[in-house]
């Protein structure tokens, strides 16, 4: 190869190499590019969602904590108010009005000294948190001794579906209780506090018909409706206060300074411990009624699914008890081993339940063979009643028939005596007797008439004997009582 050709070679592989490199640098450069791009769409969105979020620039701390301890002191003018709230709530469930037990709960004043536990816990405020847990115990003690005297003496109080639905919570009244105080702290700690939000929180969190509920239990002696209210107002209470602490933690509320190293260490460590158990009850309660609102919901789909669509079974009741981890079915007719070995089967099924025992009772009493024994004892029960009533019936005709002998046997002798006097008092009369008969003028309607015979003697004329026969009729009906008398002459 000639030095010519070898140095075109040699120039064509440098220009190659260089597009090659050009080419990746264009690539590196686009790729620093679409990096600065995403960066900057990452940027944006974090900047957006901060300024959505982020509610710390809007927060007034000295106005907040001044607001919550302001709302804390329980006395006075609020405890009316309480104690009025109380009584329209205690009607309200009573009455089972739902608009009733709303219109109670905007005018309660119990959200003070549950905020100031936790802004007290939040801050180691100790004087507060005394003052707090203090006038919270008073509002507790008013309000079940207001809704008790009404439940103790109102003549009208029963079950409601209002008062059952406080007996008795779940795991959404725990979210509820949680996130409405987030709401109200958030509104709390917001410069210029938002009033609608603070409504809607006392709807929601529902503090009062509990305290109604505990009531009504303390007045009927019924503890499980006292402990199931009580149990909802301390979800509600303790979430609250929660929510509270957590939202001033974020929001880097300053501590309270105390002078003497040794009571701020001490008040820390009291502050921290209040804390703990404030956080550790609510994680317990909100593990527990998780767990109880999963056993319910499978318990009751087993009982649709298993039991109501398979019209083979009849149930009559049921009982569940998750504390001993035992269900109990009840029902007619006879369960075969074949059944009740598939109930318990897809019993295992249902994950929260599957470790229950599984109790069947069955009416064997009421087996095919058994209704019919039931009806024909039945029938044979139905002809013996039927002869019975053939006797007594017999036997009530024959009465009849001697009470109506009786009954002419009396006729008789007042006859006999009515001829004596109707002859005493006039002596021409030859003939007297008298019988009733029916009469009917318009075809329609009958009538009963007493038509008296007489036959007077044969010496009377006959202006006399109108004359006799005109005062005879007005002493029979004064005799008789009837103004439906006829004489008439034979």
């Amino acid at each position: 190869m000639s030095n010519e050709n070898k140095f075109n070679f040699s120039e064509e592989e440098n220009s190659r190499a260089t597009n090659e490199k050009n080419k990746e640098a264009a690539v590196e450069e686009k790729k620093e590019a679409i990096k600065k791009d995403a960066q900057g769409l990452f940027a944006s969105i974090s900047v957006f969602l901060s300024e959505l979020l982020d509610f710390r620039d809007d927060t007034d701390r000295d106005a907040t904590i001044d607001a919550i301890k302001a709302d804390i002191p329980f006395k006075g003018a609020t405890a009316w108010i309480l104690v009025c709230s109380i009584m329209v709530a205690s009607v309200g469930l009573n009455a089972n009005s739902t608009a009733v037990v709303i219109g109670a709960m905007l005018i309660s004043p119990l959200m003070g000294p549950i905020l100031g536990v936790g802004l007290s816990i939040a801050i180691n405020d100790i004087d507060t948190l005394r003052k707090s847990m203090i006038n919270l115990a008073v509002m507790i003690v008013l309000s079940l001794l207001t809704a008790w005297l009404f439940f103790k003496f109102f003549p009208l109080s029963e079950d409601t579906s209002e008062l059952l639905g406080r007996t008795k919570p779940d795991i959404r009244d725990v979210l509820i209780a949680f996130f409405g105080g987030l709401a109200l702290i958030i509104a709390r700690t917001k410069k210029g506090t938002i009033a609608s939000v603070i409504f809607g929180v006392a709807i929601a969190t529902a503090l009062m018909p509990p305290l109604c509920t505990a009531g009504y239990g303390l007045a009927k002696s019924n503890w499980d409706y006292f402990g199931g209210a009580m149990y909802l107002f301390g979800i509600n209470t303790i979430f609250i206060a929660l929510a509270t602490f957590i939202v001033l933690k974020v929001l880097r509320f300053p501590m309270l300074k105390y002078a003497n190293s040794k009571k701020r260490k001490r008040i820390s460590q009291l502050a921290l411990l209040v804390a703990i158990v404030v956080m550790a009850w609510p994680i317990y309660t909100f593990v527990k009624v998780l767990r109880e609102s999963q056993v319910d919901s499978d318990y009751d789909r087993f009982l649709k699914h298993e039991i109501e669509e398979n019209e083979s079974l009849w149930l009559q009741r049921e009982k569940i008890e998750p504390e001993k981890k035992r269900i109990t079915l009840y029902f007619n007719g006879e369960i075969t081993d074949a059944t009740e070995s598939d109930l318990r089967n897809e019993l295992s099924s249902y994950k929260n339940i599957s470790d229950f025992d599984l109790i069947i009772n069955g009416n064997k009493n009421v087996s095919a063979e058994r209704l019919m024994d039931l009806y024909n004892k039945a029938l044979i029960t139905i002809e013996q009643r039927d002869s019975l009533l053939l006797v007594k019936q017999s036997e009530l005709d024959t009465l009849k028939t001697i009470l109506s002998e009786k009954s002419n046997l009396l006729d008789n002798n007042s006859f006999v005596l009515l001829a004596k006097d109707a002859k005493i008092k006039f002596s021409n009369l030859e003939y007297f007797g008298y019988a009733k008969m029916l009469e009917s003028k318009d075809f329609k309607n009958v009538d009963t008439l007493t038509v008296a015979n007489v036959k007077w003697k044969a010496n009377t004329n006959d202006s006399l004997a109108q004359v006799e026969e005109a005062e005879l009729l007005l002493w029979l009906k004064k005799e008789l009582k009837t103004d439906k008398i006829k004489v008439k002459r034979d």
